[in-house]
């Protein structure tokens, strides 16, 4: 049983979401948060897209600014990040037999008072989304900064639902199952930082 992982697969299994506090060590969080400042800085960052394809640019809907992450380009940190997130797909594996084959995260930037809208992750044209991760980058955050990540959870009859609030506190990886559970990320009063991606069936 693995001590960081397991308490993400539990609350997976009974509710579609799991969190884990401490995926990410404040140290980690720093050298991570600086990379993807020096990356903005250098123009690497583009405006977020709607879509599969994530062509339209649509700020009505989702105000955030993201760059993908590439294995062969990954900085040390980076790679530690991604090389974690490994062990974890084979740990979904082994415990709930998903069948996870791949998986793609970027960097997610939301400058002060950007917001996404509510949505589902999972495309009606292409279903290998299986769980989306996110891992904050934020240091010192306040529950009065806001963006908070809105999770809305629909009972076992699909007949109500409950609205749950994430504070994105640094260190903080949240996942949940990508084609049921709609979400959205409020606005903030500050600059919010977050490493998102899925998790893949091939």
């Amino acid at each position: 049983m693995n001590p960081l992982f397991e308490p993400i697969i539990e609350g997976i299994l009974a509710d579609g979401y799991g969190m884990a506090d401490n995926f990410l060590n404040p140290v980690e969080v720093k050298a991570l948060a600086n990379q993807l400042h020096k990356r903005h800085m250098e123009g690497q960052f583009r405006a977020a897209g709607i879509g599969n394809q994530q062509v339209l640019v649509e700020n009505a809907i989702r105000g955030d600014e993201i760059l993908w992450i590439d294995e062969a380009s990954a900085t040390l940190a980076e790679s530690a990040f991604l090389k974690r997130i490994g062990e974890f797909v084979q740990y979904v594996n082994q415990t709930c037999y998903l069948g996870l084959r791949e998986f793609e995260f970027h960097y997610a930037r939301y400058p002060a008072g950007t917001f996404y809208k509510r949505h589902l992750d999972q495309f009606r044209s292409d279903s290998r989304r299986k769980l989306s991760v996110i891992c904050y980058l934020n240091t010192d955050w306040q529950e009065a900064d806001g963006g908070q990540l809105a999770l809305y959870i629909p009972d076992q009859n699909g007949e109500a639902e409950r609205q749950l609030t994430i504070t994105p506190t640094g260190g903080r990886l949240v996942c949940f199952e990508s084609g049921r559970l709609e979400h959205e990320v409020l606005p903030a009063t500050r600059e919010r930082l977050s490493i998102t991606g899925w998790l893949k069936t091939g």
